[in-house]
């Protein structure tokens, strides 16, 4: 059983329909032991850093979290689900996160290009774009290695250790993508809304178990 956390934010329907297309069961949920009894756990996320903190703060989602994560439960972040893992954001803030991994979150720099004198980059960085997988994971094991898939953010994670990076997309500059470190995988993509190839990898994320 997969639980997908209800925190009172993102795109729970797409989610849960995505796993629920490749036959995986799921759950969408905020019932910690539900959480704490599923096989895996997946927190995806659109909107504020901010808000996010306080309603899994207010909901009493962050030890569940915590302790699935370090019982070595597979876990999957999905955009904010991936910035929230890091110490803390610069929206709104500085602004705590959950401290699981080091690292901070900023803003697409102002007044940037894509190529030297070109028009400046829109931000957020919304629509479809080339990540660079740069781990042999079992999540990549059977993907191109520049796939497709789809973004919708102004923000965007930087680990201090290099070594979680799992892939990297260039929008103005390059920024990590996406990141794997242990039991955890985290993107700042929307698998939920990448098609074929999101709906692969959330497949062999359901497989991990």
């Amino acid at each position: 059983m997969i639980a997908v956390i209800d925190y009172g934010m993102g795109n729970l329907r797409s989610v849960e329909k995505s796993f629920q297309a490749i036959g995986a069961q799921v759950i969408v949920t905020h019932d910690r032991n539900l959480i704490l009894n599923a096989d895996s756990i997946v927190l995806p996320g659109v909107g504020s850093f901010k808000d996010c903190m306080n309603n899994l703060q207010k909901l009493k989602l962050i030890d569940p979290i915590r302790e699935s994560i370090d019982n070595g439960k597979p876990f999957l972040g999905i955009c904010l689900g991936l910035q929230v893992l890091f110490d803390e954001s610069e929206e709104y803030g500085p602004v705590a996160g959950l401290g699981i991994l080091a690292g901070k979150v900023v803003r697409f720099p102002n007044k940037i290009s894509e190529t030297k004198n070109g028009p400046l980059i829109k931000v957020p960085h919304m629509g479809w774009n080339k990540i660079l997988v740069k781990k042999t994971d079992s999540l990549f094991e059977t993907v191109e290695t520049t796939p497709y898939f789809y973004f919708v953010h102004s923000y965007y994670v930087v680990p201090e250790d290099p070594d979680i990076v799992a892939t990297v997309t260039h929008y103005g500059i390059e920024f990590v993508s996406g990141i794997q470190y242990k039991n955890i995988y985290a993107f700042q993509f929307h698998p939920e809304k990448s098609q074929t190839l999101g709906l692969s990898l959330l497949k062999r994320f359901s497989n991990l178990n």
